[in-house]
């Protein structure tokens, strides 16, 4: 016998609610399905109208360009005649300069992390993770005037010491730069301006380690770091993989602080405390304003590699994550 409570056309509600028929669903329950199916819906149609006018706008450029896009260095698409250009240094110099910030940023931001999280009393704390967040409050400019108006000089001794004990390796090469605007400055300039999204991404994470698990590694006689080392960083793997890709996604498309810190170079230089090389954001951002004719389209073509990467690059951290779903 079936209960007139166990009916199948109604559906049991919390005490004090009134029941609602089980085909029906609430008008609030709809319309909040529809906003959220639609939000997803739109996210994507933004991202395919971005491509769409990446592509279409560098089309005639691509067309007319006289000089392998992906291989070449030679930027000189004003030509009417003859246009050549490739974004073959500009998509090296994104790459390392992003690469560089993110090997300095991450280990610095986990610690952070930790220390918030593990180590610091309460005070100390609340006090440090705010002063982490407000970092990420600071427009990019002003890192640019503080990398260009302080750090690059402040580093010059830095980077003699480099040059005399780490000279025979290539990426520490000399001579080095009498104006301090290196590679090896903008990337540690985008390094600190990614610190607060790697930061703030382990230390949510973090924070979020059962309890059980600290506790069962503390009773098997694991110290602290011990505890950390095999009970919350490889629960918290994902969350840091996924701030780490955040935080480059911010460095490959950084503008104005690359920009004010590089002189602009369209060379291949593997050497970072010599003057060289370029970002595409940067460069796009240095001679739109002049750019006329092909000129404009082709910074457009060198922006839509920049989105090509952008998305690889995120594509590829979301794979890493999905591949530690045992740990969230």
């Amino acid at each position: 016998m079936i209960s007139k409570e166990d009916s199948p056309t109604t559906t049991r509600a919390p005490e004090g609610g009134a029941r609602v028929p089980k085909g029906k669903r609430r008008a609030g329950d709809v319309i909040f399905a529809g906003g959220a199916q639609g939000s997803g819906i739109l996210i994507l149609a933004i991202l395919a109208g971005v491509a769409a006018f990446l592509v279409i706008q560098s089309f005639d450029s691509l067309m007319a360009n006289t000089a392998n896009f992906f291989t070449t260095s030679e930027w000189d698409p004003n030509v009417r005649e003859e246009p050549a250009f490739g974004v073959a240094a500009l998509a090296f110099g994104t790459v390392l300069a992003a690469a560089i910030a993110l090997l300095i940023a991450t280990p610095v931001a986990i610690g952070i992390a930790l220390f918030i999280v593990y180590y610091a009393p309460r005070r100390v704390a609340a006090v440090l993770g705010y002063v982490v967040d407000l970092l990420a409050a600071i427009p990019s400019v002003v890192y640019g005037l503080w990398g260009i108006g302080w750090l690059v000089v402040e580093l010059g001794p830095f980077y003699q010491i480099l040059e005399e004990y780490l000279g025979f390796i290539p990426l520490f090469a000399g001579p080095i730069s009498t104006t301090g605007r290196t590679m090896l400055s903008a990337g540690i300039v985008l390094a600190v301006m990614i610190l607060p999204i790697i930061t703030a991404m382990s230390r949510d994470v973090f924070q979020q380690v059962p309890q059980a698990h600290r506790e069962a590694a503390l009773a098997l006689g694991a110290t602290r770091w011990e505890m950390i080392r095999m009970a919350v960083i490889p629960f918290g793997r994902p969350g840091i993989i996924g701030g780490a890709m955040l935080g480059l996604g911010r460095a490959l498309g950084e503008t104005m602080a690359v920009a004010m810190i590089l002189s602009p170079s369209l060379v291949i230089s593997w050497f970072l405390l010599q003057s060289g090389n370029q970002t595409i954001a940067a460069h796009i951002a240095l001679q739109y304003p002049e750019a006329t004719g092909y000129g404009v389209s082709a910074l457009i073509a060198a922006g839509l590699v920049l989105f090509a990467i952008t998305l690889v690059v995120n594509m590829a951290a979301r794979f890493v994550v999905s591949r530690r779903k045992e740990f969230s």
